[in-house]
């Protein structure tokens, strides 16, 4: 960031300007990653072109979520992570990292479930080969990262259940980590009732390792990753619009964490 960006941040954030939006990605050590991250910005600095736009990371890649924050001074942002449901890092590692920055915080809801989302996979879906009529014998499998945290399963059944109802054919949850059933049980579930055309479809914002090892398991199809899709730009947009909408506290400061960081996991929650 350079100097006159940071100084024109402090400056709207003093007289009442927009509140950054930080997309807060997860990290990854796939290079791809990285460049599909700032794609995906790109796109949503190109639908709202006066909306500063920052990216912080969780772990792995710079910059850094603290460190993001700690340039913006005590600033106001909306927090959005991009992230497809929700678990630890939604409930507990971004709000803390919020919760003792000098800036004025509010923590964004996970992107999925939405219909935007469903949006993003069908198309993907398209692109790798999905038919506009789909038969009987055709079924998907929807590979996500994984998590022991039961809302983090929840959330990834119902956009299967979104999906399904969109494309007409059964769609299975499965998880590259941490959860069950794996990418290759639920390709072999779905192979056992007579489905000859199962696609795996990639839950993922950005190539990497969970994504890679999914499409390995493809016995026909698989979708790229979401990436700098327009409807993950859109849906970016709509849960910081939504942040602003709903009115939560906010993180007032060093002085204040324990209640700002209750407030900011609650507004993470927020549907």
């Amino acid at each position: 960031m350079t100097a006159t960006t940071l100084t024109s941040n402090r400056a709207a954030a003093a007289t009442g300007g927009t509140p950054a939006l930080v997309v807060v990605a997860h990290g990854s050590r796939d290079p791809r990653a990285l460049s599909t991250v700032r794609a995906l910005l790109a796109r949503v600095r190109a639908l709202r072109p006066a909306l500063p736009v920052h990216l912080g990371h969780i772990e792995l890649n710079e910059p850094l979520l603290p460190d993001t924050l700690a340039a913006l001074g005590d600033g106001a942002a909306v927090l959005v992570p991009l992230l497809l449901s929700r678990g630890y890092h939604v409930k507990r590692d971004i709000p803390e990292m919020a919760a003792v920055s000098p800036a004025r915080t509010r923590v964004a809801g996970p992107l999925g479930p939405h219909p935007l989302l469903v949006d993003a996979l069908h198309a993907r879906l398209t692109e790798a080969g999905w038919p506009a009529h789909a038969g009987p014998d055709h079924a998907v499998v929807l590979a996500s990262a994984g998590s022991r945290d039961p809302e983090s399963r929840a959330d990834t059944a119902r956009t299967a259940v979104d999906l399904s109802a969109r494309l007409g054919v059964p769609v299975l949850p499965a998880y590259a980590s941490a959860a069950t059933p794996t990418v290759p049980d639920a390709v072999r579930a779905l192979t056992a009732r007579g489905h000859r055309r199962v696609a795996v479809a990639s839950n993922f914002t950005a190539p990497g390792r969970f994504a890679t090892q999914s499409a390995a398991a493809a016995p026909w199809i698989t979708s790229a990753p979401l990436g700098p899709h327009p409807s993950m730009a859109h849906l970016l947009l709509h849960r910081y619009d939504r942040a602003l909408g709903k009115g939560g506290a906010s993180n007032a400061g060093k002085g204040a964490r324990g209640t700002a960081r209750q407030a900011t996991t609650q507004a993470a929650l927020a549907r």
